[in-house]
Parts: structure tokens; sequence; C-alpha cells
């Protein structure tokens, strides 16, 4: 029973954390504004860096990327000594719950971002190898395709594969790789839509622009 209370309370702080909206304090403390007013509305770091500029943006992606590795790491303390499956489930659900946290944020009326970065976070934690991988394609994608939003599908559809390769004999970490995955896609319907249309936002040497249909 001891144990049980303390995953439920590991997932319920890797919830809260995933919760904080950074991009909406970030841009009220430092810039009066809230972020969910301009632009595409999402409280995410590509809407922040596209709004208030790059700096602001990064500063967005490390503290939401922070928040899915605090998430991971809360419910580490509690599986010390634990292992096989049992600790991977409570390190996954950990992992989802930050993301849910940051996608459904009860801080801001149950909305919220996307949840890349925090996914991205609690990989670095969960998973680094695959993180690492992820993070090669991504940069790739967005050389070559100039965005970011085609950048974060195309790794969520990397993900699963990724995870059968490295982690083919764990059974919760190949499943998290469905579910992020799956996770990240459908909170991207929007702009995978805008891809077809060639009507996604693109980034050019620092400065972001539409592109025209």
């Amino acid at each position: 029973m001891a144990a049980a209370l303390r995953v439920i309370g590991a997932l319920i702080a890797a919830f809260l954390c995933g919760s904080i909206p950074f991009a909406v304090l970030v841009s009220r403390l430092f810039f009066h504004t809230d972020i969910r007013e301009h632009g595409s509305g999402n409280p995410g770091a590509t809407n922040t860096a596209r709004i208030l500029g790059p700096a602001a943006g990064v500063a967005v992606f490390v503290l939401d990327a922070a928040k899915g590795a605090a998430g991971v790491a809360i419910a580490r303390l509690v599986v010390l000594g634990w292992t096989g499956d049992a600790r991977d489930w409570v390190l996954v659900g950990a992992a989802l719950a930050a993301m849910a946290g940051h996608a459904f944020s009860p801080f801001i009326g149950f909305r919220g971002g996307k949840g890349v970065a925090t996914a991205a976070g609690a990989a670095v934690v969960l998973m680094p190898v695959a993180c690492g991988v992820s993070l090669l394609t991504f940069l790739a994608v967005l050389w070559v395709g100039r965005m970011v939003s085609l950048g974060s599908v195309v790794i969520a559809c990397e993900l699963p594969v990724l995870m059968v390769l490295l982690y083919g004999d764990r059974t919760p970490m190949v499943l998290f790789g469905f579910a992020a995955g799956a996770f990240v896609l459908w909170r991207h319907h929007d702009n995978i839509g805008r891809i077809f249309a060639g009507q996604e936002a693109t980034i050019s040497l620092g400065s972001w622009k539409r592109v025209s249909s």
C-alpha cells in the first residue's frame, strides 16, 4: 500500500510539474502580455519564439523540457531499487503524466501546448540514446524543411520505431514510444493540415514567415 501511494504521488507530482505554463509566465512577467493572445495562441516554445523572439522561445523550450525531466526524475526516486517492467511502468507513467499536464494545464483552464519540449525533457532522463537520435533527426528536418512542426511530426513518427529497435524487450518503453508519438501527432493535427496545404510557418535566418498557398 505504501509503495502504491508513493507511485500515485509521483504521478501527480509529474502532472503538476508538466502543468506549469512557462510560456504564459515568461510572456506575462517579462513582456507584459499573454502569449495565448498572439500568433497561433499556443502556449509553447515555437509560438513564443515567433512572437517574442528567439531568446524567449529558447527559454520556454528549456523550461518546458526541464519540467518533463523533473517529472521522470521524481518518479526515479520512488522506484530506487526496483527492476524490470514495474520500474519502467512508473517512469513511463510519469513521462506521460508530465506531457498530459503540459497539454491540459489546470492553471490555464486545462489547455496548453503540444508537448514536444516536455516529452523531450522526459526522454533525456528516460531514454537518452533515443532522445539523441530524435534530436539529430529534428535538426536535420528543420534544416531542410524550415518548419518546427514538420520536425516534431517526423520525430513523433520515428519514436515508436526507435523504441522497438532500442528497447524491444521492454514492453513499457515500446508502448511509451507509440503513445507519445500518437499524442504529439494528435496535438499537431492542425499543423499537419497546414503542412499539406503549404501554409505552415517556416523559419529562415532567425526570422519567421508564413508560406503562401
